[in-house]
């Protein structure tokens, strides 16, 4: 007769082995399953159900992207020069452009002096408007200037000192 467990304690021995091995495979599965950014990857189907491994839009990735990256508020400055007639609306875009934007201080320069007087007066609207498009505390002060005029200081009719001054007198 052969030494060792026999009947029943060697099917309890067989079935203990068969789950310590099942575990250290399973655990060794959760490792590889385990992604570089600390996330868990599912395996298999995905069922009828949504599920996080479905096809995503390509907006809902970005979204998740920018907010994972801290971009936010870049995303937000950009949509101000890049969406300036959605942001303000087509009058006041026909007639204005962004400069630049620093320190939430924005630059904008109109088309003639009449509509930087206009946008002036409209400057608390505009920064609600932005506000409300883009998020606040992106835009919280505006510098409405005209048109840049000529300069004459240079170039090929340019006279050396005072220039032609009034001589009639």
């Amino acid at each position: 007769m052969a030494e060792g467990p026999a009947g029943p304690e060697l099917a309890r021995a067989v079935l203990d082995a068969a789950k310590a091995r099942r575990q250290a495979a399973a655990g060794a599965r959760r490792r590889s399953a385990v992604r570089g950014d600390g996330e868990k990857r599912l395996r298999g189907y995905s069922g009828a159900g949504p599920d996080p491994r479905d096809p995503q839009p390509l907006g809902a990735v970005l979204d998740k992207l920018v907010k994972a990256r801290g971009w936010q508020q870049p995303a937000a400055e950009a949509t101000v020069f890049g969406a300036w007639e959605k942001v303000v609306g087509p009058d006041v875009a026909q007639h204005s452009r962004p400069v630049k934007l620093e320190n939430g201080e924005l630059t904008v320069e109109a088309r003639s002096t009449a509509w930087a007087t206009q946008l002036r007066l409209l400057a608390g609207s505009l920064l609600k408007q932005i506000a409300s498009e883009v998020g606040h505390n992106v835009v919280r002060k505006l510098h409405i200037h005209g048109p840049a005029a000529p300069s004459w200081s240079r170039g090929p009719r340019r006279v050396r000192g005072r220039g032609p001054r009034d001589t009639y007198g």
